[in-house]
């Protein structure tokens, strides 16, 4: 894939291989307009956690399903720019971790699911660090019931071929039932 210039930039400033996206198998995810996001956390979360209106939604519905079981879903992280992708990657760098070590618990710019506007990080209370051990609450287990007929599906499973870190937190807002 031929990056846009803007981007493949980007990559050429962090060292980041030409062969990135193939190597991985990444597929690229261009930035949702900011001007079309809307807000779905209870204003208690900087920077916002901003969805596209469909996402928006459905992270909505999902809440309340969640809450009608007895189950706190919170949002912690939603669209992220490419240029915050790339200043998180900077500043990563920057502390001295390998840059290998980053793109293992981070996607590249232009390939995060977050520049999308469909993919929400999400906690339940005592469980908003992003930390794998969000797996072994009773809300990732709701999650891994019913998030998938409200259209999200777990990005990035332990295993998972594109190299990223197993991240039981990270959903992506595929459709309608998954479509």
């Amino acid at each position: 894939m031929r990056l846009p210039p803007a981007i493949a930039a980007r990559h050429r400033e962090l060292g980041i291989a030409e062969d990135y996206a193939a190597r991985r198998g990444l597929p690229f995810h261009a930035e949702a307009p900011e001007a079309d996001l809307v807000r779905v956390d209870r204003g208690d979360v900087e920077p916002p956690v901003r969805l596209l209106p469909a996402a928006a939604a459905a992270w909505h519905r999902l809440e309340a399903a969640a809450a009608l079981d007895g189950i706190m879903l919170l949002p912690v992280s939603g669209f992220r720019s490419v240029a915050r992708q790339t200043e998180i990657i900077r500043r990563k760098r920057a502390a001295g971790r390998p840059l290998e070590d980053i793109l293992r618990l981070i996607a590249a710019p232009g390939f995060s699911e977050h520049h999308s506007g469909r993919a929400i990080d999400i906690g339940c209370p005592g469980h908003t660090d992003l930390e794998e051990n969000f797996a072994e609450t009773p809300a990732f287990r709701w999650l891994e019931r019913h998030a998938p007929a409200a259209g999200f599906r777990l990005s990035y499973p332990g295993g998972n071929p594109w190299g990223i870190g197993y991240e039981p937190w990270h959903w992506y807002w595929l459709g309608p039932a998954g479509g």
